[in-house]
């Protein structure tokens, strides 16, 4: 699940929405824990060994992992283990890399490792983090599943008060009813329609979101 602060409209310009990326989840519901979909911490392991075959990087692009209580480990696609793929990968730490894609369910985060055996030989993995998505559905990511690390267009949210809003599934299924939707991205409040009810901050390229009420 996604927190952040709130704009009432036409109350004081807020700081809203820094995205959960310090999270992991791998299922529809919400709470807490590694095997869980609502952005809570979890970290991941490599394996100290593994069939060749998986790739020559940890978790690369396009490599799948398991789900597991207390750490994630790489498998095979095609196994019965299988449970998200890799649609990003990058070093460092998500607070200061690139976000990742907007319909992303959940983030590994890659603690530095040094292994007795690890991928490529080299005695390390390095620190980094994975965008990952479900190979299976539900997708929290998706417009209105309510989840991902990311708020956007499609979304809906409820009010947590306090300036700050959650966010939760536009049907219904979440454990809150939502308040509000995201209905436009856009580069300033006053792009917004005249429906606006509450400005949320969504980052990149249109970084304010229109919410109405539902």
């Amino acid at each position: 699940m996604h927190v952040g602060n709130r704009w009432r409209s036409p109350a004081a310009f807020a700081a809203v929405c820094a995205a959960l990326l310090t999270g992991c989840q791998s299922g529809p519901g919400g709470g807490t824990g590694g095997d869980r979909p609502d952005g809570q911490a979890a970290t991941v392991s490599p394996a100290p060994a593994r069939p060749s075959g998986y790739g020559a990087v940890f978790l690369a692009v396009d490599e799948c992992s398991s789900f597991g209580r207390t750490s994630f480990t790489e498998v095979s696609c095609a196994g019965e283990r299988a449970a998200a793929r890799v649609v990003a990968r990058h070093d460092g730490t998500a607070r200061d890399g690139p976000r990742c894609p907007a319909t992303t369910d959940f983030v590994l985060h890659i603690s530095e490792q040094r292994p007795s055996a690890d991928e490529d030989g080299d005695g390390g993995v390095p620190r980094g983090y994975a965008c990952m998505r479900h190979l299976q559905p539900p997708h929290p990511g998706d417009p209105g599943g309510g989840g991902g690390p990311r708020t956007i267009v499609g979304d809906c949210v409820y009010d947590l008060g306090d300036g700050k809003v959650r966010e939760t599934a536009c049907d219904g299924s979440g454990r809150r009813e939502p308040e509000f939707k995201v209905t436009k991205a856009v580069d300033a409040r006053s792009e917004c329609p005249a429906s606006t009810a509450l400005y949320v901050r969504l980052g990149g390229t249109a970084p304010v979101g229109c919410a109405r009420p539902v």
